[in-house]
């Protein structure tokens, strides 16, 4: 069982996951020009929060995770909510290209950094996004590798300056990023979230 399956159950009583996920929602439709005909993607959807926060305003979410628990949870807040435009899905699009939908929007909060080929991840995130379309990216900005115990083989957090030359060389324009959020531990470290959005050309 991998380390978020192994979280799926109780991840939605930690209130921070909520207050992140608020944050990211409020400046998500700040910077995006959102319409409720579009279609949308999150990828690395954990227990849909986000998505939650965001059903009212698309037209459809696709909510994509590569953990069973995850999207056993998802399906059924789904279910209990009857909330017929979120779309639990089990799919990792890190190791295979999807073909079932387009989307007009594909956003993140706190996967990238998890991904160990961002520049394919970024690829396939730009083939299934419409011409047109946005990508909404919030991560940790660089940290001193703290924000996670030594074990956990991950990013350090995500440049979001490099990250955005990454997306122009992609044929993305219109990039932007601010910080969104920040988490506090316990130990009085802060980790700042940034929010970065770009147009797909």
């Amino acid at each position: 069982m991998s380390e978020f399956d192994s979280r799926a159950c109780d991840w939605d009583n930690n209130p921070i996951h909520w207050e992140r996920s608020e944050a990211i929602a409020q400046n998500l439709l700040k910077m995006i020009p959102v319409n409720p005909t579009m279609k949308a993607l999150e990828y690395g959807a954990g227990t849909g929060i986000l998505s939650f926060l965001l059903s009212d305003y698309f037209s459809e979410i696709t909510m994509m995770d590569i953990s069973k628990e995850m999207v056993r949870v998802m399906n059924d807040k789904v279910e209990a909510s009857k909330l017929k435009s979120l779309k639990p899905i089990l799919f990792n699009l890190e190791q295979s290209d999807f073909h079932m939908n387009k989307f007009d929007c594909i956003f993140t909060q706190m996967v990238l950094h998890h991904v160990s080929d961002i520049e394919t991840l970024l690829d396939r995130f730009n083939k299934i996004l419409n011409p047109g379309g946005f990508i909404a990216i919030s991560d940790l900005y660089p940290e001193d590798g703290t924000f996670h115990s030594p074990e956990v083989k991950v990013h350090a957090g995500i440049d979001p300056d490099k990250l955005t030359e990454t997306l122009k060389n992609k044929g993305f324009k219109d990039i932007e990023y601010k910080t969104c959020f920040e988490i506090k531990r316990d130990s009085g470290k802060k980790f700042p979230i940034f929010i970065l959005v770009g147009q797909k050309e």
